[in-house]
């Protein structure tokens, strides 16, 4: 009886237990995650910078660690790694990242498709030792 009783109070206390454990472990997408989002988009733009600047090279290195730094980040906020994979994999996401570094680009200036321009924002990036600039030389 006593065994009952208990179970009849710890029931409710269960069930929003489990509720709420759902809603706070309920994941932000990776997208809206500024930190992962952001030095994904610098990684994008330091990318395209090197591929259009002859004189302008990547720091392979820095680059690959930063991803990593980004993943372990990523991982350390309980994304799983097919999480993380799905998210830089996924068209949609490239499609967008596309248009956000074009946003970002514009709004300092620089049309994506001016490879004069691109390469004198990589050169002022490398200069002002920005987080772009970091991952060129």
């Amino acid at each position: 009886m006593v065994l009952d009783e208990k179970m009849r109070l710890l029931t409710p206390a269960l069930i929003l237990a489990l509720t709420l454990g759902s809603v706070v472990s309920a994941q932000t997408p990776l997208r809206d995650v500024p930190a992962i989002d952001n030095g994904l988009m610098n990684v994008a733009i330091a990318d395209a910078i090197r591929k259009s600047c002859d004189n302008i090279n990547a720091r392979l290195i820095r680059a690959y660690s930063e991803l990593n730094r980004l993943k372990a980040l990523a991982r350390d906020m309980g994304y799983t790694e097919k999480e993380v994979e799905r998210y830089v994999t996924s068209r949609e996401e490239k499609a967008r990242m596309k248009a956000k570094a074009e946003q970002f680009l514009a709004e300092n200036g620089v049309r994506a498709d001016d490879i004069p321009a691109l390469c004198r924002f990589g050169q002022r990036q490398i200069e002002s030792q920005t987080e772009i600039g970091q991952l060129l030389r």
